[in-house]
């Protein structure tokens, strides 16, 4: 299976490699110049810095959620 992915992900790249790197600069996205790679790399920081912040909301809520099912079991358990 490993292989097979491996496999998959060379093809993937040796195939997208072509149009990326298209004549006269433009790929697949166009003439691309500074604002439009200065904008999609913020992009990419809001996106991650959303990410972890709601992921740690998430896991915060679950942890508490754990913790008070944990104290109901021990306070039923107690005589």
């Amino acid at each position: 299976m490993k292989r097979l992915v491996t496999g998959f992900t060379l093809l993937a790249a040796l195939a997208l490699a072509s149009p990326a790197t298209a004549a006269d600069g433009v790929g697949l996205a166009g003439r691309v110049d500074d604002k439009v790679i200065t904008f999609f790399c913020f992009g990419v920081m809001i996106f991650f810095t959303v990410m972890v912040v709601s992921l740690s909301w998430i896991q915060g809520r679950l942890e508490s959620r754990k913790d008070r099912v944990r104290e109901d079991l021990e306070r039923l358990r107690k005589p």
